[in-house]
C-alpha cells in the first residue's frame, strides 16, 4: 500500500483577535513583557456558543475539500483535544454529524500538545493494517474558557484554534512520498506540572474547586520549558536517526509553537538555524494539539513547504507527552 499521505489540510479559527495590548486592560502585564518571554503578539478567542466541534468541523471540512473528497465519504475520524464540548459524547461524533459523514468511526483522544502527532501515528496504523482509506485527523482546542485570566503567567500563552489533516494510503506510484515514522513518548511522573486539577474523578467539581479557581490551567513554567527543549529535541534526533536521516535532510521543522524560547532552544539543540522552523507563534499563541496542524496548513497555503518537502514535526504537551514525525509531503 505503500506509506500514509497526508492529501489535503485545514484549520478553523475564530474571528476574535485578543491582542497583547487587550490583555493590558484585563491582567498586569504588557505588551513587551509578554513578547520578550514568550515571542506571541496576539492569540484567537472562540466567539459565545462557538464550540471545539464547531472549529474543528471547519477544519476538517477544509481539509476534505483540499485533499478532493467528499466528508461523506470518511472511513475515521481521530480528535486530539482536551478540551471537548462535553464529557460525554466524544467531540469527534458532533465533528462527524456537522461534516455529514454519519457511520464512519469517531473518537476522540487527550495527549494534549503532543496529540496532533499521536493523531497522526494511529492514523497511520489504521491505513497500513488496510482498516480503513480515509482517516480525518484533527488537533482542536478551545482553552478561553479553561485558562485563568487573572493569572499572568498562564493566560497570555494560549489561544483557541483547530488544524486538521486527511490521510490516505499512499500506493506504490507515490514513491517515498508519505509518513516515514512516528515517535511517541510519556512520563506520568510529570503530570503534576501541567494540567486542570479538577473536574474529573480525582477531584469532582464542587464549590469549593471552583472556589479555589481549580478548573484553570495551572503550570509549572520551568519544568515545562526543560522537559520541552530537552524531549522535543531528543524526539526529533531519534526520528531522524531511524530514518537514516541527518538534520540537513529536513527541509522544515514544524515544532509545536508553544513559546518562542521554547522553539529557540530546540533549534539550539538540533543545531539549525530559526529560518528553518516553520513559526506562526506570534499570531495564535499555544493552541496546543491544534498547534502543528495549523502550522502545517498554513505553510502550505503560504508555499513555504510544497510537495516532495521532508518536515520533521515534533511536540511535548501536559503528561508529559511528546513525539516526533517525519513526513515526505
Amino acid at each position: 500500500m505503500g506509506r500514509t499521505l497526508i492529501a489535503g489540510t485545514g484549520r478553523g479559527l475564530p474571528e476574535r483577535v485578543l491582542s497583547n495590548a487587550d490583555l493590558e486592560q484585563m491582567v498586569d502585564t504588557s505588551d513587551s513583557w509578554i513578547v520578550e518571554r514568550t515571542g506571541i503578539r496576539e492569540r484567537r478567542i472562540i466567539a459565545k456558543g462557538q464550540t471545539s466541534s464547531d472549529l474543528a468541523a471547519t477544519a476538517g471540512l477544509h481539509a476534505c475539500r483540499k485533499a478532493g473528497i467528499d466528508p461523506a465519504t470518511l472511513d475515521c475520524i481521530i480528535v486530539s483535544t482536551v478540551t471537548p464540548d462535553s464529557p460525554l459524547p466524544a467531540t469527534a461524533v458532533h465533528v462527524q454529524r456537522k461534516l455529514g459523514a454519519g457511520g464512519c468511526a469517531a473518537f476522540d483522544m487527550a495527549a494534549a500538545c503532543a496529540g496532533f502527532i499521536y493523531g497522526l501515528s494511529v492514523g497511520d496504523a489504521f491505513i497500513a493494517r488496510g482498516q480503513f482509506k480515509r482517516v480525518l485527523v484533527v488537533g482542536v482546542e478551545v482553552l478561553s474558557p479553561v485558562i485563568d485570566w487573572e493569572d499572568r503567567n498562564t493566560c497570555v500563552l494560549f489561544g483557541d484554534g483547530a488544524g486538521a489533516a486527511v490521510l490516505v494510503p499512499g500506493g506504490d506510484a507515490a514513491g517515498d512520498r508519505g509518513l516515514w515514522s512516528t515517535h511517541l513518548y510519556a512520563d506520568g511522573t510529570m503530570a503534576d506540572a501541567l494540567g486542570i486539577p479538577a473536574g474529573g474523578t480525582a477531584l469532582p467539581a464542587s464549590q469549593e474547586t471552583v472556589a479555589q479557581r481549580l478548573h484553570y490551567v495551572k503550570m509549572n513554567g520551568r519544568e515545562v520549558f526543560k522537559h520541552a527543549v530537552r524531549n522535543m529535541s531528543r524526539a526529533a534526533l531519534t526520528a531522524l536517526e531511524h530514518n537514516g536521516l541527518t538534520i540537513t535532510d529536513v527541509d522544515t521543522v514544524l515544532a509545536h509553537q508553544a513559546n518562542m524560547r521554547i522553539v529557540e532552544g530546540v533549534a539550539k539543540q538540533l543545531a539549525l538555524p530559526l529560518d528553518k522552523f516553520f513559526i506562526n507563534l506570534p499570531k495564535y499563541g499555544n493552541t496546543s494539539s491544534a498547534s502543528i496542524p495549523i502550522a502545517l496548513d498554513e505553510a502550505l497555503e503560504a508555499g513555504r513547504v510544497k510537495q516532495g518537502d521532508l518536515l520533521l514535526m515534533t511536540a511535548l504537551g501536559a503528561g508529559f507527552s511528546w513525539g516526533s514525525a517525519v513526513v515526505r509531503l
